[in-house]
């Protein structure tokens, strides 16, 4: 039976600090945060005050006023995304058949960023436990139901085929690529808008993480915030942003030219089964995703040029992802080069997993390995090349992308190279 393959061929971004795949690229390579004080309502009564926002105007970005109007903030970075990546990949909508096309779009939260703004509106500032809805926007039955995220993308690509949302936590961006790769591989689809978006700076978000003390309260050095993998670090920093990726049959690809970033060979996905926020320190069930991801793809962990880490900041995920790499990867993992880029971009959830998957194919298509910044005190129980500051310029072929959800989810894709799977 031929083996059909499925492989990257269109790229965007809205992230902070950069709108476009090249704004963003320049951040992640400069080593800059784009981390700072939040903006988009007040903070003050909560215990952390920072986040990674979008520099985002919709007008400027190209959306009209019923788009703006009828999409919450998330579905419209997902849109500019979505835009980009298919005008990368020369398949602007009516390029691929419709019955032939397909969306997965991953998001934690939905349209949180509407929705909140509705409910203050209908309660009047939360005084009536009963809401009036003669009150509420036409618009708020969409945005409370989430396919309508991806719904919009569909209608972008001209999609007749399969069209679904993923939604669970912070692996969500990774698992819709590894959906989308399902849908290649079992013939419904040949070409796929895939990714992840989220907008979660919002008062009850915030309200969230700040009961289980998840997010950093360095509120008076923001910049400096998010840092993996060190020894000082007290948290996460929340962000937001989209990431859409273009994921096509390899055949189909090849046939029309197109160019190909990589093949996502592998993709494998567990739960722990353990704890709803919690993270064992063996990190038995993210080794065995990447073990998984590494076996389908037909490679060695000696194989591995790069690891895209989860790196969200805390010290239970830096050290169940520690050993987690050592379990899976033996003795290269002191050898491979590892970072996180959640320490400029924040951790936008639903989101990131697709943020960090355009990364890795930016890093095999430009041979540079963005840094982990204000890694500056390396912990000692995170004792692997964790590429502190600056970047690093390496061949890159295969890279290996790994992500943690609250409720156990380990999810790992392995991006590569076609001719060095099967030379």
């Amino acid at each position: 039976m031929t083996i059909r393959r499925a492989v990257i061929t269109g790229l965007g971004a809205v992230a902070p600090g950069g709108i476009g795949v090249d704004a963003y690229w320049k951040q992640l390579t400069d080593g800059q945060s784009a981390t700072g004080p939040i903006t988009l309502f007040d903070p003050s009564p909560y215990r952390s005050r920072i986040a990674a926002e979008v520099d985002f105007d919709p007008v400027a970005a190209g959306l009209g006023p019923r788009e703006i109007r009828r999409m919450d903030r998330a579905t419209q970075f997902a849109v500019v995304a979505a835009r980009e990546a298919l005008g990368d990949s020369g398949l602007e909508s009516g390029a691929a058949p419709a019955e032939r096309t397909a969306v997965a779009l991953g998001t934690a939260v939905g349209c949180t960023t509407r929705m909140e703004q509705e409910y203050v509106i209908l309660s009047d500032s939360g005084r009536d436990w009963l809401v009036d809805s003669s009150y509420a926007v036409r618009e708020l039955y969409s945005q409370f139901v989430p396919s309508s995220m991806a719904v919009e993308l569909a209608r972008l690509a001209g999609a007749a085929g399969p069209v679904s949302v993923v939604s669970d936590g912070c692996t969500s961006g990774l698992d819709a690529v590894g959906h989308a790769v399902d849908l290649i591989q079992e013939g419904s689809a040949d070409v796929v808008v895939s990714g992840g978006t989220d907008a979660p700076i919002a008062p009850i978000t915030l309200a969230c993480f700040d009961a289980i003390k998840a997010t950093s309260p360095r509120n008076d050095d923001a910049e400096h915030a998010s840092r993996p993998f060190d020894r000082t670090r007290n948290g996460l920093v929340l962000g937001e942003g989209a990431a859409v990726l273009v994921v096509e049959e390899l055949e189909h690809a090849t046939r029309r030219g197109a160019h190909i970033y990589a093949e996502v060979s592998g993709f494998a996905t567990r739960c722990n089964a353990y704890h709803m926020t919690g993270l064992r320190a063996d990190g038995i069930e993210m080794a065995e995703a990447i073990r998984v991801a590494l076996e389908q793809s037909a490679l060695a962990p000696d194989d591995v040029d790069y690891v895209n880490a989860h790196g969200s900041s805390t010290r239970q995920n830096d050290r169940h992802e520690t050993a987690a790499f050592k379990r899976s990867l033996g003795e290269h993992a002191r050898r491979v080069a590892i970072s996180s880029i959640k320490s400029m971009i924040g951790h936008s959830l639903g989101a990131i997993g697709a943020l960090e998957l355009v990364a890795c194919a930016l890093a095999m298509e430009h041979g540079t390995i963005p840094p982990t910044a204000n890694l500056r005190e390396p912990d000692p129980e995170c004792d692997l090349d964790y590429v502190p500051l600056v970047a690093r310029e390496q061949p890159v072929d295969t890279v290996l992308s790994v992500g943690s959800g609250f409720g156990g989810f380990q999810s790992a894709v392995v991006l590569a190279r076609p001719d060095r799977r099967f030379p």
